[in-house]
């Protein structure tokens, strides 16, 4: 009897031939290459060092696409856009030591919001491993433990043939839900040293389907169709999954409102009947949550800013749809079900049936009205008509990506993204200067599209050498940068916790003419001709830069 697991594929004469014959000359690094680009890579971003040479020379022999920033770190947001835009993994290649660890913080926001990036870090020679202090450059006593509580997974190869396997089992895992960044790590001397393994042609790395249990979804469903007051809290993890219309079905058939979260944006429709949009920040948004006799979670952990800063208590059952296993019930009593928010929704799509419920519609445009009215008295029609300009201008289509700013604070509640995995932030780790890099990255996965990231002040200054990289690569990014002279938001909490700032305020470049220094066209805007100007600038290829000098502030705390 013959399983299918011993069925073996035979190689055919010719690749018999091709592998008793491979080409002269190949290295450790050649086996990367020739890894990634079986797995289907057209792409990959970072920048050479010492001990990753032999990689990045073999880079050079191939068809791979190199797109080398200035930064690690932003080579990693890059990463990180590339494979949220395109829901491919997005191989970031960096060498030892300090290089490998300039890119934490963004394999540390890649992590958060669950994008798929395979770090492919070299390492000291293999004489340097395993505890010793020889005194190599770039060495570090166990370079991986740096990484191991950031990524979801390390894959070491210490030999040639352990490279192609490494990288496979990496990319399923950063491709398997939930996605992630993963590390893969291998010494200089395996990358440069020749090798006589054939040619890599054949490698399997499917990610494994996360499928929900029956009897939870059949409990769930029940739950659902049966509630009196169903509301939806859509995550990241739909946007992630490609689940959004499997979301819109069960919410109409449902009649359940739905809001999501800042990680989700664009999940739901923004004028939907039962949109309730994102305003998550809002005491009256918790408080209509917190009176749904039936909440379904999907694709979120309800962390601090999901559940207003920990102050959202649901007053009826819980069901939390999360492929992230320590995510479920972490932060409230659930029914969990560990799947993906695809499956699972297509799962509840098949069980359960038709809610009625004609007032939904009008409990949504209530409360609303009601955050709506609460706005209105704090004279923030600035923000408000900044928000509103941008999106006159933006197409439809094109992403968005925002750094921690003001602006980009009041987009995480305010901004109609329009369509699913078009608006990105920084808000899964909250670290600064993502907006700009990573907004480079989603270029290089949608040419011809027009993107636009929007920073402060602050936030530029960590990626202004960038400039140099949109010029190189002649990228369709056009940068907004709200100039306030500080840290913005800093300034405002620091205000109100202690009444003075420190370390705020700040002395900046002239943006206009810097960028100019670079050969990318800059102008200066306002918010009168913000939208003219900005759709100028969108329409013309390549990079270009926008500075609006501006303070703005933020809404009134509302989680009191």
């Amino acid at each position: 009897m013959t399983h299918d697991h011993d069925l073996v594929l035979r190689p055919t004469d010719a690749q018999t031939a091709a592998a008793l014959a491979p080409p002269p000359g190949r290295t450790g690094g050649d086996l990367v290459v020739e890894t990634l680009r079986s797995l289907g890579a057209t792409t990959v971003f970072g920048l050479p060092g010492q001990h990753a040479l032999g990689m990045f020379d073999a880079v050079g022999r191939s068809d791979l696409r190199l797109i080398g920033l200035r930064v690690e770190n932003n080579a990693g947001f890059a990463a990180d856009a590339y494979g949220r835009i395109t829901g491919e993994a997005a191989p970031l290649l960096l060498s030892t030591g300090p290089g490998a660890l300039t890119s934490l913080a963004a394999l540390q926001e890649a992590a958060a919001a669950s994008a798929p990036v395979v770090a492919i870090s070299s390492q000291v020679p293999s004489a340097g491993l395993g505890g010793g202090r020889q005194g190599h450059l770039h060495e570090l006593r166990d370079q991986a433990a740096s990484f191991r509580d950031v990524v979801k997974s390390v894959h070491p190869a210490r030999t040639a043939s352990q490279i192609p396997s490494a990288i496979a089992a990496a990319w399923e895992s950063a491709l398997t839900a939930p996605h992630g960044p993963v590390w893969v790590e291998i010494p200089e001397d395996v990358l440069r040293a020749e090798t006589v393994i054939p040619q890599v042609t054949g490698v399997d790395a499917t990610p494994h389907e996360l499928a929900p249990r029956p009897e939870l979804t059949a409990v769930a469903a029940h739950w659902l169709e049966h509630a009196s007051r169903p509301v939806i809290i859509a995550g990241g993890g739909v946007v992630r999954s490609d689940a959004s219309g499997k979301l819109r079905q069960l919410a109409e058939r449902l009649n359940a409102p739905v809001v999501t979260t800042f990680g989700g944006k664009g999940a739901f429709p923004w004028h939907h009947p039962l949109s309730l949009q994102s305003w998550l920040e809002d005491r009256h948004m918790t408080d209509f949550l917190e009176d749904a006799d039936v909440l379904l979670v999907v694709g979120s952990g309800l962390g601090e800013l999901s559940s207003n800063y920990h102050t959202f208590l649901p007053g009826g059952r819980v069901i939390q749809i999360e492929a992230d296993l320590g995510k479920l019930e972490s932060n409230h009593a659930a029914l969990g079900i560990h799947a993906d928010a695809r499956l699972a929704l297509q799962a509840l799509l098949e069980t359960v049936g038709e809610r009625p419920d004609p007032y939904a519609p009008a409990r949504v445009q209530m409360v609303l009205a009601e955050i709506q009215g609460r706005l209105a008295g704090q004279g923030l029609e600035l923000e408000q008509s900044l928000l509103a300009s941008i999106r006159a201008a933006l197409p439809a289509r094109s992403p968005s990506f925002w750094d921690m700013t003001v602006l980009g604070y009041w987009a995480w509640s305010a901004f109609d993204a329009r369509h699913p995995n078009t608006m990105h932030s920084a808000q899964g780790a909250g670290g600064l200067g993502y907006a700009f890099p990573a907004a480079l990255g989603a270029s290089v996965a949608e040419p011809g599209t027009p993107v636009l990231a929007v920073s402060g002040d602050g936030g530029a200054m960590y990626s202004l050498a960038e400039l140099a990289t949109a010029r190189q690569h002649d990228l369709d990014v056009t940068w907004l940068i709200v100039d306030d002279g500080g840290y913005g938001i800093l300034r405002e909490y620091m205000t109100d916790a202690f009444g003075r700032t420190t370390g705020t305020e700040l002395t900046r470049p002239d943006f206009v003419a810097l960028a100019e220094s670079f050969g990318v066209p800059a102008a200066r805007t306002t918010p009168d001709t913000l939208t003219t100007d900005l759709r100028k600038a969108l329409a013309t290829p390549g990079p270009s830069v926008l500075v609006l000098p501006a303070v703005l502030k933020m809404f009134a705390p509302t989680h009191g």
